[in-house]
C-alpha cells in the first residue's frame, strides 16, 4: 500500500501543474519520507516551465542546495520575464530547455521581441536546431494568428521538422488571408497526407487549383470531399452540382432490450439527476452505467436519454463506432418544432438555422449555462436578453431567469439572429457576429472586404468562431433536411436566400461506411 501510496504521489508530482491545497498534506508526506530527491524537485520544475508555470518551479525549487536554488530561481524569473543574465547561464540541455520554454512565452504576448532574443540566447546557450524551430513555431504562430504584416517571413523561417498540422493549416490560412492563391496552394500541398485528404483541406485544395486555372485537377478533389456530410462536403457538392450526401443509419432493435436498459439503476439515477438540473452527477451516473454496456446498449441508453429530453448523450456518449455518426435522428433531435417555425417566421428567418443554432449552442438543453453566463438553449446573455426582450415587447418576461424557459429563449434569441442579420446582411456573418460579437466580426469584415463567403470563413482568426460558422451552417443543412426532407443548396443558405431549387439527399451503394456528419 505504501509503495502504491508512493507512485500515486510522485505522478502528482511530476506533472508540473499547479496542486490544490489538498495536495499539501500528499507533498509534506513525500517530504517527510525523504522522496523528494533534488532530482525529482528538478523534474517537476522543468514540467512546469513547460507548462510556463513560473510560480510552481519556484515552489518545486525549494528544499534543493543553495546552488541549485538560486539558479532554479533564475529560471523562473526568466519566464516572467525574459532577461540578460541566461546568456550567462551554465550551457546544459536544462538551461536550453528553460530558455526555450521562455521564449516561447514571449513570443505567445510580444513575437518581435521573442524574434530579436532569439539568436543571442540560441548562440550563448547551443540551441540545436529543433530547439531554435520551437520557438521560431511559436513566434510565428502568433503573429499569424493575427495576420501581422510579418506573418509569411516567419512562417518561411519555421524548419520543415517543426511545422505540425496547426502551424501547416495557418500557412494556408495566412496566404488566403493576402488572396495569395498560388501559395496557399502550395502550403496545402506541403500538409502530411493524413491532413490533406480532410474534407476541409480537399475542398480548398480544389478551390485553389480553379483560383489558379487548374480546374480540371479540382474534379477529383472534389468527388473526394463531398463523399463527407460536413460544410466542406456540402460546398464541394454544390461545386459539382451534386446532391448532398447524407446516409442516415435507423437501427432495428427489439422494444424489450431497449426496455432492459432502461431498467439499469444507474441510468434511472443519472436521468432523475439530470431533470433536476444536477448535471455532473447524471454524467457520474451516467458514466457507471457505462461500464456494464456494450455498443447496442449504450446506443439504446442514448435513445433512453434523448426521450427523456436529455439530448446531448447523442453527442457525447456517440462516436465509438463510425455507423453511430449516422444516427440522425438522435444526433439532430426536433424538439420544440412549433416554437421554432412560429418565432422562424415571426422573424422571416430560416427554422433550419434556428435548429441548428440551438445544436451548436446548447444541444437542446434549456438549463444549460456557459462560464459567459450565456444562458438556455441559444445561449442568450442576460444584457442581450433584457434588450432583446423589451424592444420586441415580450410579454411575461421576468428577468435572467426567463432565459431558462425555452419559449422565452427561442423568442429572444430568434429576434436578436433578426436584429444582426438586419445590421451585417448575410447569415455567415450574423453567425460569426452571434459568436464573436461586432468588434471582432466588424474587424474580419473590413480587413477581408469582398472575399468568397467560404474564404473569408476559413480565415476568421478566432479558432471557435471559425469552426462555430461552419457548425452551424452545417448543422442548418441537416436541419433542413430533418424538417423538410429535402435541403436548401449551402451556397443559397450561405447568401440567405430563402426560396431556390431544393436537394434530395442521396446515399449510394457502399458509401455509408465513410459518411458521418462530425459535431
Amino acid at each position: 500500500a505504501d509503495a502504491q501510496w508512493s507512485r500515486d504521489a510522485l505522478t502528482l508530482w511530476r506533472n508540473g501543474k499547479a496542486l490544490p491545497d489538498a495536495c499539501d498534506a500528499v507533498v509534506a508526506g513525500l517530504e517527510s519520507r525523504g522522496e523528494l530527491t533534488p532530482a525529482l524537485r528538478w523534474e517537476r520544475v522543468e514540467a512546469a516551465a513547460d507548462a510556463q508555470l513560473p510560480a510552481v518551479m519556484r515552489t518545486a525549487a525549494r528544499g534543493l542546495p543553495a546552488t541549485d536554488l538560486a539558479l532554479a530561481t533564475d529560471y523562473a524569473a526568466f519566464l516572467d520575464k525574459v532577461h540578460p543574465r541566461a546568456l550567462s547561464w551554465p550551457k546544459t540541455e536544462r538551461s536550453r530547455r528553460i530558455a526555450v520554454d521562455g521564449l516561447a512565452k514571449l513570443a505567445k504576448s510580444d513575437p518581435d521581441a521573442a524574434e530579436q532574443q532569439l539568436p543571442q540566447l540560441a548562440s550563448a546557450l547551443g540551441f540545436s536546431e529543433a530547439q531554435r524551430g520551437q520557438v521560431l513555431y511559436q513566434i510565428a504562430l502568433w503573429t499569424v494568428a493575427s495576420y501581422l504584416p510579418d506573418s509569411a517571413r516567419r512562417l518561411n523561417a519555421v524548419p520543415d521538422g517543426s511545422y505540425d498540422e496547426r502551424l501547416h493549416e495557418w500557412r494556408a490560412r495566412e496566404a488566403m488571408s493576402r488572396g495569395d492563391w498560388p501559395a496557399a496552394l502550395a502550403a496545402i500541398r506541403k500538409m502530411p497526407a493524413s491532413q490533406r485528404s480532410d474534407s476541409r483541406w480537399q475542398y480548398f485544395e480544389a478551390r485553389l487549383a480553379e483560383k489558379t486555372g487548374a480546374a480540371a485537377a479540382a474534379q477529383p478533389l472534389y468527388r473526394a470531399a463531398a463523399q463527407s456530410p460536413t460544410f466542406y462536403g456540402f460546398l464541394a457538392a454544390g461545386r459539382l452540382q451534386q446532391p448532398y450526401r447524407l446516409c442516415p443509419w435507423e437501427p432495428n432493435d427489439s422494444p424489450q432490450a431497449k426496455a432492459a436498459v432502461a431498467r439499469d439503476p444507474a441510468l434511472i439515477r443519472a436521468i432523475a439527476l439530470f431533470q433536476i438540473d444536477r448535471p455532473g452527477w447524471a454524467v457520474a451516473e451516467w458514466n457507471d452505467a457505462a461500464t456494464r454496456f456494450d455498443d447496442t446498449q449504450r446506443r439504446l441508453a442514448v435513445e433512453v436519454a434523448s426521450d427523456n429530453g436529455w439530448f446531448d448523450r447523442a453527442v457525447f456518449a456517440l462516436g465509438k463506432q463510425p455507423d453511430e455518426q449516422r444516427l440522425y435522428s438522435l444526433r439532430f433531435p426536433l424538439h420544440h418544432d412549433d416554437t421554432i417555425r412560429r418565432e422562424a417566421a415571426k422573424n422571416a428567418i430560416d427554422p433550419a438555422w434556428v435548429a441548428g443554432e440551438i445544436r451548436a449552442e446548447s444541444i437542446f438543453n434549456p438549463r444549460a449555462r456557459s462560464p459567459a453566463n450565456a444562458m438556455g438553449l441559444m445561449q442568450v446573455l442576460p444584457g442581450t436578453g433584457a434588450a432583446v426582450a423589451k424592444g420586441i415587447a415580450l410579454p411575461g418576461y421576468a428577468g435572467a431567469t426567463s432565459l431558462y424557459e425555452p419559449d422565452t429563449n427561442i423568442a429572444i434569441g430568434t429576434a436578436y439572429l433578426r436584429q444582426l442579420l438586419n445590421t451585417y446582411g448575410l447569415p455567415y456573418l450574423t453567425i460569426a457576429a452571434y459568436n464573436a460579437g461586432p468588434g471582432p466580426t466588424g474587424r474580419w469584415q473590413s480587413q477581408r472586404p469582398n472575399f468568397d463567403p467560404d474564404f473569408w470563413i476559413e480565415t476568421i482568426s478566432y479558432k471557435e468562431t471559425r469552426e462555430y460558422v461552419a457548425r452551424v451552417l452545417a448543422f442548418s443543412v441537416i436541419y433542413d433536411w430533418r424538417l423538410n426532407g429535402d435541403m436548401l443548396p449551402l451556397s443559397d443558405r450561405l447568401m440567405g436566400k430563402l426560396v431556390d431549387k431544393r436537394l434530395k439527399p442521396v446515399c449510394t451503394p457502399g458509401q455509408a461506411a465513410n459518411n458521418v456528419a462530425q459535431d
